[in-house]
């Protein structure tokens, strides 16, 4: 099953990857980190000064307090390095957040 998130405009320009599926709605509460294409962060619209896990776990904290029932959203550009978004989910799955899911665009309609 592939879940799609619409996400909120970041300072971050992000190109999407592509997936068929059915779209759910955000729930209004959740964290979001946006991954650029070049390996830069933003957690809930906000960039973060480096891409150091520390940073992000610090910024992660700051976002979610103790709530680690957030849904954890991850949207990263098509042409992020892997290690970024694994750095992500590495960060999250330590953290304790057990809710994560990774968007998607739907392609463009066939013409």
């Amino acid at each position: 099953m592939v879940t799609t998130t619409f996400t909120k405009e970041t300072h971050l320009a992000v190109e999407l990857p592509e997936a068929d599926g059915l779209v759910a709605e955000a729930p209004l509460d959740i964290l979001e980190v946006v991954v650029s294409e070049a390996g830069s962060y933003s957690v809930n619209g906000l960039a973060l000064i480096n891409s150091q896990a520390d940073t992000l776990r610090r910024a992660l904290l700051k976002a979610a307090g103790e709530n680690r029932a957030l849904p954890f959203v991850v949207t990263a550009d098509a042409n992020t390095p892997h290690q970024a978004v694994v750095t992500v989910m590495d960060v999250a799955g330590k953290m304790g957040f057990s809710s994560l899911s990774i968007t998607t665009q739907k392609p463009p309609a066939e013409q």
